[in-house]
């Protein structure tokens, strides 16, 4: 038995050490693959319950400080609960009809202009330094064409897939709001209860990493929605300076473009851009765009980081990544839910590896037998 034990050791040296370490990490690379892409498939297996419980999970990050304010006033839970559920919902409903409204009474003059605008764009590359011939500039524009109808047809599949019918629509929203009231009443207790079979070190160490995921997605989600109304706010102000039509529609679409990182701003950017060219000339596009760039720069060097915090700051590739990745698996659905997820994996991931280099110390976060009462507001809607 021991020359066999030699004689497979003699066998192992012969290999090279690259060759072996190589070999470790590309097992176990596709292993991780493998787990992955076996999640994602039963993820979008069931994309009719998880979408709903993701967007309940989203609200109760926005609306559970406001259950723990109530609380530590000594309004029962179940009161505070319902008062946030109705007041939280009718105020985003309410904020939501509102720009929704305002951008679809604005689209027809929108569309005229963005029509417009290609056509001024379309006659300068044909009389201006670039030359190009009628021939050319159809077949570019039949390449974005193409491009577009095909990323069109990709991103939308994802959402028809989930509300194909009206009924199922009802069903996403009676299941969502029914998880929400839950998320945010019992929200801790659920997690605890998630984390009551696993052993005690390892309950401590997911305890600190839900919590702290879950306090980023609190951030993230309030710093989102106030970057949109300051986004909305300074480029809508400064297009009725220079002058641009449509002032309260283009505003509209970059309050909803806003709510998709780093892509919407510059969707939303270039729409108002080509607007001012055809409306006003050269000259207020060159104002809108520095609106536009000054606003950005505002949002990202100085918004950002006070809202949201070093904690929750992704890099921009990871945050294009996500929104592509999430484009592709789930439609526009994804498109929202990507950053708020990788944003919550990041901040607990970090407290994981936190908590790992000290094992023997209790987190002060992580009680798991503190009842909700007496927990941080991360605790009312963690689940």
């Amino acid at each position: 038995m021991s020359a066999f034990k030699d004689t497979e050791s003699d066998e192992a040296t012969k290999v090279p050490t690259s060759l072996r370490v190589t070999a470790a990490i590309g097992w176990r690379t596709l292993v991780v693959l493998g787990m992955l892409y076996a999640l994602g498939w039963l993820v979008g297996r069931l994309s009719v319950v998880v979408i709903p419980v993701a967007i309940a999970l989203l609200l109760s990050a926005l609306l559970a400080p406001a259950v723990s304010t109530l609380v530590r006033l000594r309004v029962p839970r179940g009161l505070a609960t319902g008062v946030v559920l109705v007041g939280g919902l009718a105020a985003v409903g309410g904020i939501l009809t509102f720009v929704i409204n305002a951008f679809i009474a604005g689209l027809p003059d929108l569309r005229e202009q963005l029509t417009a605008s290609l056509n001024t764009i379309r006659e300068w590359a044909a009389t201006g330094p670039l030359h190009l011939s009628e021939g050319q500039i159809n077949d570019y524009l039949d390449q974005v064409g193409n491009w577009l109808e095909n990323n069109q047809q990709r991103i939308t599949t994802g959402a028809l897939a989930t509300a194909t019918t009206f009924g199922s629509f009802l069903t996403g929203m009676l299941l969502m709001l029914f998880t929400l009231i839950f998320f945010l009443h019992d929200g801790r207790r659920i997690w605890l209860f998630l984390l009551g079979p696993l052993p005690e070190p390892l309950r401590y160490r997911l305890d600190l990493a839900g919590t702290r995921g879950f306090d980023s997605l609190v951030g993230y989600i309030r710093a989102t929605g106030l970057v949109a109304v300051g986004d909305a706010l300074g480029i809508g102000i400064g297009l009725a300076i220079i002058g641009v039509p449509l002032v309260v529609p283009l505003a509209a679409l970059v309050f909803l473009a806003a709510f998709i990182p780093i892509v919407g701003a510059v969707a939303s950017g270039a729409v108002a851009i080509l607007v001012a060219l055809v409306a006003k000339g050269p000259i207020a596009a060159l104002l809108t765009l520095g609106v536009v760039l000054g606003v950005q720069q505002l949002e990202g060097n100085v918004l950002q980081p006070l809202l949201i915090g070093r904690a929750v700051r992704l890099h921009p590739l990871a945050v294009v990544l996500a929104i592509s990745v999430g484009a592709i698996a789930a439609g526009i659905i994804g498109t929202l839910l990507a950053v708020p997820v990788l944003a919550m994996l990041n901040s607990a991931v970090r407290a994981l590896v936190e908590s790992g280099k000290g094992e023997n110390s209790e987190p002060e976060s992580a009680a798991v037998g503190t009842e909700p009462e007496s927990n941080s507001q991360s605790s009312t809607g963690e689940a």
